[in-house]
């Protein structure tokens, strides 16, 4: 799908989320309306213009896709959100919740009783049971486990025993199997012969009688060679084995790598177990960036936009916590150049410069050390190199940059001492900041945390409190 797709499938949805505003205006308007009738009347005008209201909304809802719906569902108010969830048909519910954030589905589940959820859940496959299965009841599971057919309920069984990040938590058990001893012929009769093709078959999986891989048959193979032609003769053996242990990472990199649409699963004797698909690799990187944007700016989770006042304090108090001792570390910092700065008030005007260029680069480095490490490029081999080169980069800025500032230091107050103490100051802070975004990073990872995880808030509190105290100090030592 190119940009101009994208934008115009974006508008669309924003025109859908305006329309269902509006919809949902209009009938908060009227029923406020028809509340002021008197009665005997009220209650079937009320009842009339409620219906009428409802139902052009539930003609709109039922025209959009599952994912579309979901978008709509997060960004509405916990009230309205809770109002269009009782418009959607009951055959749908499954679907949406598999598409809403995890917040929101939250809310979504915590609204239906026992048996809504069940029967929501009851239409999805056994891959899709379990990314909700987190979410949902204990004796919601079990009912549905009880209802399954003994092969999906095993199914069920393994993709809930993988964690979150591996490639068995993606994984996905409808595909199409044939043998390599049959002709292209008798696989074709045997595709006709289903309803449909599980999505995003690319490819069949070709195995033997006891489910082995023994390679895949694209479908661009299968339409244009002859139909006479044994599969063992077109099939490709060259092909990309995830196995269910897999980080979830790693798969994710090798779909983008080559451009794959499927790949095969399969355990430690080789027997065909499952396939993962773009879209759960999508989603899952998608899953991904959101986390780690949020855990950068100190979210220790993912929050519903229109949560509770407390839900969201909840989620944020920590790394405001440790933000407001950082701020406290910084008041003093500046609290033992006291002497100085009355000297001296211009310390006071040009100390912030310093500590915000030296935030910034510090994030920069930082957001590089994330991806790197996320990527799997960075190693102990090549983390000295790396380290050298940031330091490099910091130092050209801070002689270029330092420089800056301290013209306009000199231009400002007539003085080349402190014009010169702003550009080491700049630059011994950018340095600092490099070393510490390549640091800090590394060894999050190394005590086994999240790397992304309050990295920035820590870069910011360290150039902030590192930026003060060499700028302060050096104008002490050398102006005073």
């Amino acid at each position: 799908m190119t940009e101009a797709s994208n934008r115009r499938e974006t508008e669309n949805l924003q025109v859908q989320l305006q329309k269902v505003i509006h919809l949902l205006s209009k009938h908060k308007l009227m029923a406020g309306f028809v509340q002021m009738q008197e009665m005997p009347r009220h209650e079937l005008t009320e009842s009339l213009v409620q219906k009428q209201n409802l139902a052009e909304l539930q003609q709109l809802l039922d025209k959009l896709h599952p994912a579309d719906v979901a978008y709509i569902l997060e960004a509405l108010p916990l009230q309205d959100r809770l109002t269009i969830w009782d418009l959607v048909k009951a055959e749908r519910d499954g679907e949406i919740l598999l598409e809403a954030s995890d917040a929101v589905r939250e809310t979504l589940i915590a609204a239906m009783d026992g048996n809504e959820l069940v029967a929501a859940t009851e239409q999805l496959d056994a891959d899709e049971i379990a990314d909700l299965a987190p979410d949902l009841p204990r004796y919601v599971i079990d009912d549905v486990f009880q209802s399954l057919p003994v092969e999906e309920r095993e199914q069920l069984r393994a993709a809930m025993s993988y964690p979150e990040d591996a490639v068995g938590a993606l994984m996905d058990f409808d595909m199409v199997t044939i043998r390599e001893d049959v002709t292209l012929e008798v696989v074709l009769r045997y595709l006709r012969r289903l309803d449909e093709l599980p999505g995003h078959t690319d490819q069949m999986f070709v195995v033997d009688r006891n489910e082995h891989l023994k390679g895949v048959l694209p479908v661009n193979r299968l339409l244009v060679s002859d139909p006479d032609t044994e599969v063992a003769a077109v099939m490709s053996t060259e092909m990309l084995k995830l196995h269910p242990n897999d980080k979830a990472q790693q798969a994710a990199h090798a779909f983008e790598r080559y451009d794959l649409v499927s790949a095969s699963v399969v355990d430690a004797k080789g027997k065909l177990v499952g396939r993962v698909t773009v879209n759960a690799v999508m989603d899952f990187i998608r899953e991904e960036s959101e986390n780690e944007a949020l855990k950068l700016g100190g979210l220790s989770e993912e929050e519903d936009l229109f949560a509770p006042v407390w839900k969201s304090v909840k989620n944020r108090w920590v790394w405001l916590a440790v933000n407001l001792v950082t701020a406290f570390i910084a008041s003093r910092v500046i609290g033992v150049f006291e002497d100085s700065i009355e000297k001296l008030v211009a310390l006071a005007a040009l100390m912030p410069i310093i500590a915000g260029i030296g935030g910034n680069s510090g994030n920069q480095t930082i957001t590089m050390i994330v991806r790197a490490l996320a990527l799997g490029q960075l190693n102990p081999g090549n983390a000295r190199k790396l380290f050298a080169k940031e330091i490099g980069v910091s130092a050209v800025n801070g002689m270029v940059w330092g420089s800056a500032v301290g013209l306009f230091a000199f231009f400002i107050y007539d003085s080349v001492g402190l014009g010169l103490v702003m550009a080491l100051a700049m630059t011994l802070n950018l340095l600092l900041a490099a070393s510490l975004g390549v640091l800090i990073p590394l060894v999050l990872q190394k005590l086994g945390r999240d790397p992304a995880a309050g990295s920035s808030v820590m870069i910011t509190a360290v150039t902030d409190s590192g930026g003060f105290f060499i700028f302060l100090g050096l104008a002490t030592i050398f102006l005073l």
